[in-house]
């Protein structure tokens, strides 16, 4: 925060490093995961991303705009997704009961099947790319720290 004279403080060294890694990360890793991702499993982060959502919801139906949230995407972008992983047999779109005008998605067997022989490749990804990196790290301080930057 500005001292009150509203003259900024500049971040120190070691503030800087920690913006410029995490910049650096935030750029880095989606591509990183969704590159091991097409290479070992020919799907991508993103649609990794929707079956996963479903497949931790109560009756692995999600609303098509809370699903686009959740997974960072506009909803058009989510529409055209849906419609490619619906062609697949790994989700369908049903109209949402107490709005017509909305839409759900809706995780099938195949879609939840398909999720599960991803997992691996992907947990492997994760530990490869960031948990092996972390060392002696207290990880719930991390998460809450990530969690409060979320939410500021």
């Amino acid at each position: 925060m500005p001292p009150a004279s509203g003259t900024p403080v500049p971040l120190s060294p070691e503030e800087e490093a920690v913006m410029r890694a995490l910049g650096r990360f935030l750029l880095v890793m989606p591509r990183a995961l969704d590159a091991d991702l097409m290479h070992e499993q020919r799907m991508s982060l993103s649609e990794y991303s929707v079956l996963r959502h479903l497949s931790e919801t109560p009756g692995r139906l999600m609303r098509m705009s809370e699903l686009a949230a959740a997974c960072d995407m506009s909803l058009s972008g989510m529409t055209r997704l849906a419609a490619k992983l619906e062609s697949l047999g790994y989700l369908k779109r049903i109209r949402c009961e107490e709005d017509a005008r909305g839409a759900n998605a809706v995780l099938t067997d195949d879609g939840l099947a398909r999720l599960r022989e991803a997992w691996p490749t992907h947990l492997d990804s994760v530990r490869r790319h960031i948990f092996d990196h972390l060392g002696e790290l207290d990880l719930k301080k991390l998460a809450a720290a990530f969690s409060a930057m979320a939410t500021d």
